[in-house]
């Protein structure tokens, strides 16, 4: 495997702070909304140049049982690498023995690795497949 990049940032939120924070970054940054996949909850995928670059994510809760995201930066989920090489970065973790989840991307040509770093910290891994 060899990493290829920073891929995206992921800021969740509630519903309802969906509105706010895209005109934000589009005002602020000067990023444009693009195509975004059929995900279960609602957001905005936010591109610079051709690239989706933050990724707003509105979530009553992350998991079962947990409050909304707080306001003040706990809205912070994961860091994204483009990577390559999906069957070598599958057999090096299980190799070191490091957990993860695997996800499609619903109607994009994409493969999502996740893994928990020791602090807890989500990290995802983007191939692109097919």
């Amino acid at each position: 495997m060899r990493l290829a990049g920073m891929n995206h940032v992921t800021i969740n939120c509630a519903p309802a702070d969906l509105p706010a924070l895209r005109d934000f970054y589009v005002a602020a940054l000067g990023l444009t909304e693009g195509r975004r996949p059929e995900f279960s909850f609602p957001g905005h995928w936010l591109y610079l140049d051709g690239q989706s670059v933050v990724h707003l994510a509105g979530r009553a809760a992350i998991a079962p049982g947990t409050p909304a995201p707080a306001r003040g930066g706990a809205g912070f989920d994961h860091v994204a690498f483009t990577a390559e090489g999906l069957e070598a970065a599958r057999a090096r973790l299980d190799a070191a023995g490091i957990g993860y989840a695997e996800a499609p991307v619903p109607g994009f040509p994409l493969h999502q690795i996740f893994l928990t770093d020791p602090l807890g910290q989500r990290i995802e891994l983007t191939f692109a497949v097919g």
